[in-house]
């Protein structure tokens, strides 16, 4: 028994070393064909505990500011004690505006409720009160702005394109604005009027530019953790990450992929079961997918057939997305044989890596850039038309 074992494991130690040794001729053929190899990281990870959540939608309150108020007094001089009324008007109270940004990626910075500065009241002898700064928000290019009923009331597509979420009260009159031919002395002004409360709802229309889906222990966070400088909660139990993680890859030609490692996605998610729908919302705003599959498990195949057939029944749209599998695991027992028969199963092309032990991954970011490239020529496209 002991000597069967011992082959075995003879055995899979021989293919695991025959996939390195091809996956190394096939990392080299990619570098010089395609020139975007990944940059190897210059400095170690932050040692901090503290780990930064993806935000991609965020309940935002906004109060903008109150107008001051207006001002009764008289003017009273040396040589004339009943000079006339000389109350000022206050300021106007702040707007609160958001702005598209390519400085931010994520809804993280932005706090639940937004309140501007209030506007100054008059003063005497005609002073009036200085107008509220205005509290200008930035949020990532492509943020949809709705308001609580859902309806989409902005969409900031484009960087710098502003929109005025709330406006702040004018401010009031002070009691040398009221003054008439009839009345010479009037002791009367206005309160400066509360600016708006307003309940939006933001959105990311662009989260990442490649999405890792899998069902649950399958990998993800490791995988987020090998390739980025993210720190993702690493356990080798289910639901470890119940928010999103977003990463960056470098290359060597300056360009960036941001890469979101997504809760786990479980059967009837289409239904809201588990994460559900706030999951599959995730799922939408990326570009490129990437299947995470686990090739130890028993029969990996009808993993990925599970998670095709929950992005379907969620969205058709998402079955056009461009597709990455990849089958992770491959040092554990048994997982060769399972990528073999993975191949044989689906259509879509294999990467098998380890992102434990860091088999494979140059291969699989030069995949990653070349379908980010080829989805970006067809958006490109697709807005030119």
């Amino acid at each position: 028994m002991f000597g069967k074992r011992a082959v075995s494991a003879c055995a899979s130690a021989i293919r695991l070393l025959n996939l390195r040794q091809s996956t190394q001729k096939l990392k080299v053929l990619n570098v010089s064909y395609t020139d975007c190899a990944p940059l190897r990281p210059k400095k170690a990870k932050s040692t901090r505990k503290e780990t930064t959540y993806f935000a991609d939608s965020k309940y935002v309150r906004v109060i903008a500011g109150k107008g001051g108020d207006g001002c009764i007094s008289f003017l009273q001089l040396w040589c004339n004690e009943r000079a006339g009324p000389d109350g000022g008007d206050g300021g106007n109270g702040g707007h609160i505006i958001f702005q598209a940004s390519i400085d931010v990626r994520n809804l993280n910075h932005i706090s639940s409720s937004i309140r501007a500065s209030e506007g100054e009241s008059g003063r005497s002898k005609d002073c009036h009160g200085k107008n509220a700064q205005h509290t200008i928000v930035k949020v990532p290019v492509g943020t949809i702005i709705r308001d609580v009923n859902g309806h989409v009331v902005g969409d900031l597509d484009r960087a710098d394109l502003m929109f005025v979420a709330a406006r702040g009260g004018a401010g009031g009159k002070g009691n040398h604005f009221f003054t008439t031919e009839q009345e010479h002395a009037p002791k009367v002004c206005e309160y400066g009027p509360p600016g708006e409360d307003v309940s939006y709802i933001l959105e990311l229309r662009s989260m990442a530019d490649v999405g890792f889906i899998g069902f649950p222990n399958a990998g993800k966070s490791t995988l987020l953790n090998a390739i980025t400088r993210a720190k993702p909660k690493v356990a080798p139990y289910a639901f470890t990450t119940l928010r999103p993680h977003l990463g960056m890859v470098q290359y060597q030609d300056h360009v960036q992929l941001a890469i979101a490692d997504l809760p786990g996605l479980i059967p009837g998610s289409h239904l809201n079961k588990g994460l559900g729908i706030q999951f599959l919302k995730h799922v939408e705003r990326c570009s490129v997918l990437l299947f995470l599959l686990d090739a130890s498990s028993e029969k990996p195949w009808e993993h990925y057939q599970q998670l095709v057939y929950e992005l379907e029944m969620f969205s058709l749209h998402l079955g056009d997305r461009p597709q990455i599998v990849v089958a992770n695991k491959i040092d554990q027992p048994k997982a060769l044989d399972n990528v073999e028969e993975l191949r044989r199963r689906i259509e879509a092309p294999v990467i098998p890596i380890s992102a434990k032990l860091g088999t494979n991954l140059t291969t699989l970011l030069t995949m990653m850039r070349k379908f980010c490239e080829k989805q970006n020529k067809t958006n490109t496209k697709l807005e030119k038309l």
